[in-house]
């Protein structure tokens, strides 16, 4: 049983389907949803420091991570949706997750005015020597801000009315995303394949139609008629 921000549960760490062990696998993942977007945003947390180690190994590209900064807080991570970049978050989509960093924080869900501190996931850097759940960043510069006044109500009780508790193959889900987006960019390079083809192709057709009508051309054009001017030909004969 772990407590956090005032909330009990339990973490299942058996990877196993049906297993009750709580000592023998994988951990459990907070998830909420956020629908002040549409579709709604999928924001999910560790329950503590050892959930947020394997939230490290197996987040997606596309996530964004969020945590209190210089205080203790839970790893929030959004799934960005496609076409969404970290400076194109929807300003309702940022407030909703700075809240639900807040709120989880011991020390930040009292305190007003704190700076949340967000990154994309693969600017999180973990080093040999880190204790567990710590995170470093590869560049400072990529990291953003986001100043929270204070804690607005309506957005945390609205986020936990969706909360679900899953115990997810991390790893799985990785490399199902992993292998999916490698179909698809292989499917994007057939179909640029076969669009640089029909390019040839219609390329090749001007090229021989512009030949065609240049051969055509009545000062290009040459005859094999003969002269018939008998005449002429009797009279060069003589």
């Amino acid at each position: 049983v772990i407590l956090l921000a005032g909330v009990y549960t339990r973490t299942r760490l058996c990877s196993s389907e049906g297993c009750g062990d709580f000592s023998c696998g994988i951990k459990m993942v907070i998830y909420f949803e956020s629908n002040v977007v549409s579709p709604p945003a999928l924001i999910y947390m560790g329950v503590d420091k050892h959930e947020n180690e394997e939230l490290l190994k197996w987040g997606f590209p596309e996530d964004v991570w969020f945590h209190v900064d210089k205080m203790s807080s839970a790893h929030v991570y959004l799934r960005m949706t496609k076409g969404m970049t970290i400076d194109t978050i929807p300003h309702d989509l940022l407030v909703d997750c700075v809240q639900l960093v807040k709120a989880n924080s011991i020390q930040g869900s009292k305190t007003n005015n704190i700076q949340v501190v967000y990154t994309l996931y693969g600017n999180l850097k973990k080093t040999q020597g880190m204790d567990v759940g710590q995170v470093g960043f590869h560049s400072d510069k990529e990291v953003h801000t986001f100043k929270v006044e204070k804690k607005i109500s309506e957005a945390v009780n609205r986020l936990n009315k969706t909360r679900q508790e899953r115990s997810p193959n991390l790893r799985e889900e990785r490399e199902q995303r992993d292998w999916q987006e490698r179909e698809l960019q292989k499917q994007l390079m057939r179909e640029q394949q076969l669009k640089e083809q029909e390019e040839r192709r219609r390329k090749k057709q001007d090229d021989d139609l512009r030949s065609y009508k240049s051969l055509m051309k009545e000062g290009n054009m040459t005859t094999n008629k003969v002269d018939t001017d008998y005449k002429t030909f009797e009279d060069d004969f003589m």
